[in-house]
């Protein structure tokens, strides 16, 4: 067994793969090397002589020799050309190996092939719509493959990746890593059914547990269903269930349990449950002695989807959702799809709401999947934790394109206040939100669309128990505000959304009033 090193043109293949063999200690391959010693000139050369088809050809024999010659164990990590992937012949030979993505956006991999010498020569790489295009008629081959994606890595930087690829090649069958970057730090999320009862014995936990104690935060319901399967904690809070517990008063109970517990710096928060457990107990690691580490066991769905992950913390305030927060990302995300099958119906339908909005801003095989009605499983989770990793990489701090990731959530957050926070599910108000935002993206038919969704699953389409001017109110609060305006993420179709867009104050009414009719 190898670690194959797969993705796009530009992604930065060959000097990861030299910096992996070399944490691992065992031997590298690039097949593009090794495919050029044996030719006698470059690939370029090569593809420009005898046409795509022969050096198709010529590829397939050398990736498949490279990966034959991997013995047991992580023996070699081997680096594959862009287009290795493209031959069934190889594509069943990964089979046997720890395929690894390393992904990279269309704009990052023109601006480093282009940067490279004799980049005028790869004809692969001529004209930007083309490679823009050959770079997305790949994204769904390569991400089937792997089982490792390293999301947003930037070139060279590979600190901690051989770790996750432990945990991720002692993890039950079928578990999959995403590794996480931003500008602030790097860290692993396992995502696999059955991942929960394997922690126990602390070979898969990110953190050394023989150097820092665990203090685990939940809410009773989850400590009860969950918590003996962490293995040893130093304490246990348990806060009541729902999002009345995400509060300063929770978070002051919180950092005055760890401080009479003697919790220090070295020490690690563990926030098991859904969304209002991973807010809070993510905020009081960010502000508990100015900052300690936290890793996330998300349990329900909108936690598994969508709020794990990113490092967005916070609690509400009465005028205003997650009003007071901070930035901290994880020191790691262990997902167990399997927890959800005892969620309550409607729980499970209200986080499901993350996902359809998710598919909304990703489009491709993740929408076609949600607009067909399809079931949340595990590629379903992994898939939205991949899109909102990749957002978060390219925008941790909320100046641009993360805010794609409030779609449906302006609307949705004021419903939530203006409601006291008790009478919609946070995935509810989110729907109702998203309803309102295709209306004011003019997308008429996919609203209708959406709102048969949402219905087919019981989910409110129609906004009960709220006054317009209240919702109003809540929206002028909204944490997003610049000056006296609130920006929307507005939709042109499935995949196409775009953030920052001003909106007429009468159209914001006439979409929050329809909610009523």
């Amino acid at each position: 067994m190898a670690v194959v090193l797969i993705g796009f043109m530009g992604a930065g293949k060959s000097t990861a793969a030299q910096q992996l063999a070399e944490a691992l200690q065992v031997p590298c391959r690039d097949t593009d090397e090794l495919l050029e010693g044996r030719l006698g000139h470059t690939v370029a050369q090569e593809f420009a002589a005898s046409g795509e088809a022969a050096f198709r050809e010529l590829e397939e024999q050398v990736v498949l020799e490279t990966l034959a010659d991997a013995g047991a164990g992580l023996d070699a990590v081997v680096a594959l050309g862009g287009g290795s992937v493209l031959s069934e012949r190889v594509r069943e030979q990964l089979r046997g190996h720890l395929t690894v993505l390393l992904d990279v956006s269309p704009q990052e991999a023109w601006r480093r092939v282009q940067g490279t010498e004799g980049a005028a020569d790869r004809p692969l790489a001529s004209d930007w719509e083309g490679f823009r295009d050959l770079h997305a008629g790949r994204a769904q081959l390569y991400e089937s493959l792997a089982d490792a994606v390293l999301v947003g890595l930037a070139e060279g930087a590979l600190a901690g990746v051989a770790d996750g690829l432990a945990m991720l090649a002692s993890a039950p069958a079928g578990t999959r890593l995403l590794w996480a970057c931003s500008d602030s730090g790097q860290y692993p999320v396992l995502i696999g059914e059955g991942l929960l009862g394997a922690l126990g014995d602390g070979g898969l936990w990110p953190l050394p547990r023989s150097r820092s104690r665990s203090f685990l935060v939940s809410d009773r319901a989850v400590a009860a269903l969950y918590g003996e399967q962490l293995g040893e904690v130093a304490l246990r809070i348990e806060i009541e269930p729902g999002e009345q517990s995400k509060t300063l008063a929770s978070a002051e109970h919180v950092w005055e349990t760890l401080a009479g517990a003697g919790m220090t710096r070295a020490d690690h928060i563990v926030g098991l449950g859904g969304g209002v457990v991973g807010d809070l107990a993510g905020f009081c690691a960010a502000t508990y002695q100015r900052g300690v580490p936290i890793v996330h066991v998300p349990t329900s769905l909108v936690a598994q989807v969508d709020s794990a992950y990113g490092g967005k913390t916070g609690v509400d305030l009465p005028q205003a959702k997650n009003y007071v927060g901070a930035y901290h990302q994880p020191a790691g995300v262990l997902v167990d799809p399997a927890t959800l099958a005892t969620l309550p119906a409607q729980e499970l339908a209200a986080g499901w709401v993350e996902v359809l909005k998710t598919a909304l801003i990703a489009g491709g095989a993740l929408w076609e999947r949600v607009a067909a009605g399809g079931e949340v499983d595990t590629w379903t989770v992994f898939a939205c934790a991949a899109t909102k990793l990749k957002t978060v990489a390219a925008d941790e701090r909320d100046g641009g394109r993360r805010q794609l990731l409030n779609l449906g959530h302006t609307v949705g957050h004021a419903i939530e206040t203006a409601t006291g926070y008790g009478r919609y599910r946070h995935g509810e108000a989110v729907g109702l939100g998203l309803l309102a935002a295709l209306r004011l993206s003019g997308q008429q038919q996919l609203r209708e669309d959406v709102q048969g969704l949402l219905a087919a699953r019981g989910l409110p389409v129609v906004l009960q128990d709220a006054d317009v001017d209240a919702v109003l109110e809540a929206l002028r609060r909204d944490k997003k505000r610049i000056g006296a305006d609130v920006p929307f993420v507005l939709v042109q179709a499935p995949g196409e959304v775009s953030w920052g867009q001003q909106v007429p104050a009468q159209d914001v009414r006439a979409a929050v009033s329809e909610l009523l009719a």
